[in-house]
């Protein structure tokens, strides 16, 4: 993120205010990785959160910065605040989006959001989680994502949402509550998930409905996202027979070529899958005892510009 306007300035008050300009974003890039990853949880658009970012620094330039005395506390709260406006904005817009709407898949190897060491901050990027957050209002997101990943206390996150610390832990209260009644259905480990995930791409290729059948789940649901500017299902494929039809229909052997890479995405295993035409996938699933639960297919072109 570079400064802006300072090319326009000459002599020493130029020189000044490029210095000055140089040291904001200086002192935002330090904190960058955390407040793109923010921003990311809480729109689950990277595009969206790079654009807050912007604003949050056009912000940081002209505040009286020798009165911040937590720069990473102040950036967070005014990255919050952005957010949840975008947020607000786009829910209110939301019913013109063709089809399910799904998070913008991003590479996390290496991770654009900083280390990703806790169990906490990793899970909180995947792609099922944030599409249960988008169920959510915008207060309880926020609440739920600055308690759940970022550890902060309520006390601080009241300051950020100008509510009572009382309040925020009644939010987070409901936020974790359908959190957790969803979370029911992604419960397996990460190797459990590969295994699934290959053994599933593996069985569509071949066009075996028995295997494909037998790998997901009989209340299982796959959701594709093509925003009406890629093939795609525009409801949700519900149905372990289902499931299997359709993708043995897609990627199996009486359907165009496909080209295939592994890779990591949000966090947790998944896929790249690309059309003979040049159409690109992402794939990633949630699993629990055993049987896949969930498959997330993101075609949108909008949404995929992270993914090499």
């Amino acid at each position: 993120m570079e400064p802006t306007g300072d090319h326009h300035s000459h002599g020493a008050l130029g020189a000044g205010v490029t210095t000055e300009a140089a040291q904001a974003a200086g002192a935002l890039q330090a904190h960058r990785p955390m407040l793109l990853g923010l921003a990311y949880r809480l729109l689950g658009s990277r595009h969206d959160a790079e654009d807050v970012l912007q604003e949050a620094y056009l912000r940081w330039l002209g505040v009286d910065r020798s009165t911040v005395a937590e720069p990473r506390r102040y950036l967070s709260r005014v990255v919050t605040r952005l957010a949840l406006d975008r947020l607000r904005a786009r829910q209110a817009t939301r019913e013109t989006y063709v089809g399910p709407w799904l998070p913008e898949p991003v590479p996390t190897e290496p991770s654009p959001f900083g280390p990703l060491d806790r169990a906490e901050l990793r899970d909180s990027l995947s792609t099922a989680l944030l599409h249960v957050l988008e169920r959510l209002t915008p207060p309880e997101r926020a609440v739920y994502v600055l308690h759940t990943a970022f550890d902060l206390p309520y006390a601080e996150i009241a300051e950020i949402l100008d509510r009572t610390p009382e309040d925020c832990r009644q939010l987070h209260h409901r936020a974790a509550a359908r959190v957790r009644q969803e979370q029911r259905r992604f419960t397996a480990t990460r190797s459990e998930r590969e295994r699934l995930l290959d053994a599933f791409l593996a069985a569509a290729r071949d066009g075996d409905l028995a295997t494909l059948t037998g790998l997901v789940a009989k209340d299982a649901t796959a959701w594709n996202d093509g925003g009406g500017r890629a093939r795609a299902a525009r409801n949700p494929v519900t149905g372990a027979d289902r499931i299997a039809r359709f993708f043995a229909g897609i990627y199996g052997p009486g359907s165009r070529s496909w080209t295939l890479r592994r890779l990591e995405l949000n966090g947790e295993p998944g896929a790249l899958l690309v059309r003979a035409d040049g159409s690109r996938y992402t794939l990633t699933v949630t699993a629990a005892d055993g049987r896949i639960t969930g498959v997330y297919v993101v075609g949108n072109p909008a949404k995929l510009p992270s993914v090499d």
